[in-house]
């Protein structure tokens, strides 16, 4: 299997918000490539669909054809992020967010006490407010593409806030090892580019730093069960969905240790719910209120389910903890 990817070849008609068809894998560069999925735009700010391909030699999920750069700066809009919210909302409360949040931060102090830490895709800075708890010493700073990050900034959940991503130019010289440890919650699959957004990360940690990367399963039995209504697909803004082994792989060339591969920690306990409230994001209100007990029992069963997903493949999620070679 090759290593780097070969020289894209593009095919489809010009969209601005869209780049050309590729042809070929962005993370091994093989053109054994199949539609995995079609779906909307579940909030239909723009018409269409938008495609899922999945390699059939890495198994790297990919959106093709890509957003492009206009295209995710619309899917970053303040608008749009906030209906994307009041959708989430319905799915997870902000009791369960919280304490979700603070369940990862305890399994994470095991890294001890670091003195600096950088959230990346923080949003509201939500994960750092709750591991202030753990980490009473520690300097969070927050890193996100949209302007959430600023208001979060302004409302002392980080210390620092920068907009963008790891790969916008100059971010990761200007933090060049800066940090102690580096978290991605949720955060990859949004990416252009994961592979650069991962050396970017090393870049701003420090030899014998810890980056932590949270990330959908695209091997989870739900993507296959539930096809377009499975919420981590999340069309059109999840970009890339990486497969366990091709992180860990990735990882390991860039000289990181791989210390942990957790499948059971990262699982949130939707995937029904979420199905059920996609399927009625556009619904009339009084379908919405004769679906209640569909939506009750959905819930149920995600979290009544939640021990035995957690411990197979119908855990929606994985986490890598790896540490930052000090050569």
């Amino acid at each position: 299997m090759p290593t780097t990817p070969l020289t894209p070849q593009f095919t489809t008609p010009y969209d601005p918000f869209q780049e050309p068809r590729r042809e070929d894998c962005p993370w091994c560069g093989s053109r054994r490539l199949r539609t995995r999925l079609r779906a909307p735009d579940p909030l239909r700010h723009r018409a269409g669909t938008f495609t899922v391909d999945a390699c059939g030699d890495c198994g790297h999920a990919f959106q093709n054809p890509r957003l492009s750069a206009e295209g995710l700066a619309f899917f970053h809009r303040d608008f749009y992020e906030r209906q994307l919210e009041e959708f989430a909302a319905r799915v997870l409360s902000a009791r369960a967010v919280r304490r979700r949040h603070r369940a990862t931060a305890w399994r994470l102090s095991a890294l001890g006490e670091p003195e600096s830490w950088l959230d990346v895709g923080t949003g509201h800075a939500r994960f750092p407010e709750a591991a202030k708890e753990f980490f009473p010493y520690t300097s969070f700073d927050g890193l996100d593409p949209t302007a959430r990050v600023e208001q979060a900034l302004l409302e002392g959940r980080v210390e620092e806030a920068h907009r963008g991503y790891l790969t916008t130019p100059g971010t990761a010289a200007r933090l060049r090892a800066r940090y102690d440890v580096v978290t991605m919650f949720r955060h990859l699959e949004h990416t252009p580019d994961p592979r650069a957004e991962l050396r970017a990360a090393l870049t701003v940690l420090r030899p014998g730093g810890h980056l932590v990367v949270d990330v959908p399963d695209p091997a989870c039995v739900f993507a296959a069960l539930l096809g377009r209504w499975w919420l981590p697909y999340g069309q059109p803004r999840h970009l890339h969905l990486v497969p366990r082994a091709n992180l860990c792989a990735e990882l390991t060339g860039l000289g990181c240790a791989i210390l942990v591969v957790d499948r059971a920690a990262p699982h949130i306990p939707y995937d029904l719910s979420a199905a059920v409230a996609l399927s009625l994001a556009h619904a009339h209100p009084l379908l919405h209120l004769a679906a209640t007990p569909v939506m009750a029992l959905a819930r149920a069963l995600d979290r009544g389910g939640a021990p035995l997903a957690r411990r197979t493949r119908f855990s929606n999620a994985y986490r890598v903890v790896a540490r930052k070679g000090r050569g």
